[in-house]
């Protein structure tokens, strides 16, 4: 798994990357009460906002973490935005992502260069 300096966490699986929000970011939104994600198929590149979250204190955008197309987003969260706080780095993924170009991969943290990053 790699980390941005986003609070973003990324799971390659084959040739997907599965991408949520790490629970420090989740601790720090508070109380997610909405999430919008991307629709399947859409074309994003590096940095665009691609997905809104809102919580009691707060709205945030997602950045996408690399080019690509977005093949599947977690309709679950949808219904339950609050899955984000209860497993951000698990069942709460946002969206996979089928990268265009991986070798940005190497420029995010592993879990303990993300972890001294919030140290």
């Amino acid at each position: 798994m790699k980390y941005t300096e986003e609070h973003e966490w990324l799971l390659p699986e084959g040739d997907l990357i599965t991408v949520g929000i790490t629970a420090h970011a989740a601790e720090q939104l508070g109380e997610v009460v909405y999430v919008e994600l991307p629709e399947p198929g859409t074309e994003v590149s590096k940095d665009d906002e691609i997905v809104v979250i809102e919580s009691v204190k707060a709205a945030s955008d997602i950045l996408a973490p690399l080019d690509g197309e977005i093949v599947e987003v977690n309709e679950a969260l949808a219904d339950d935005p609050g899955k984000v706080n209860e497993d951000a780095e698990g069942d709460a993924w946002f969206f996979k992502i089928k990268p265009s170009d991986l070798s940005p991969m190497d420029d995010y943290m592993d879990e303990a260069g993300y972890k001294d990053f919030i140290g």
